[in-house]
């Protein structure tokens, strides 16, 4: 099986961190969670997201693609400044990020 051949012995794949993935599940219902501080889950800001209840692909469009559609959703979610500030801390290269795009975050940060 592929999963083995890039398993570790403790189960993790290779590369990849293994706090990568929040359980919804363990975070509760969008909007309406216990309050959780940073310094217990950094990423906790992500299940009350818009783009977790939508289509990812708008938000990782083609090079040359629109980003009108992911833009129209980050206007009106309440975790924005949250996905960008992340955005920025970890140099995301591709996606819609707290509005803006890979381009966009670029530019402020050659303000910054």
């Amino acid at each position: 099986m592929a999963f083995e051949e890039n398993s570790t012995a403790s189960g993790s794949r290779r590369g990849v961190p293994e706090d990568w993935f929040v359980d919804p599940v363990r975070l509760g219902v969008p909007g309406v969670r216990q309050a959780v501080t940073e310094d217990e889950n950094p990423l906790a800001w992500q299940t009350d997201s818009l783009c977790a209840q939508t289509d990812p692909e708008a938000f990782f469009p083609e090079k040359g693609g629109s980003t009108r559609d992911a833009k129209k959703i980050c206007v009106s979610c309440e975790v924005r400044n949250q996905c960008l500030e992340y955005a920025l801390q970890n140099d995301e290269r591709f996606g819609i990020w707290g509005g803006l795009s890979e381009r966009e975050r670029r530019k402020l940060r050659k303000r910054a």
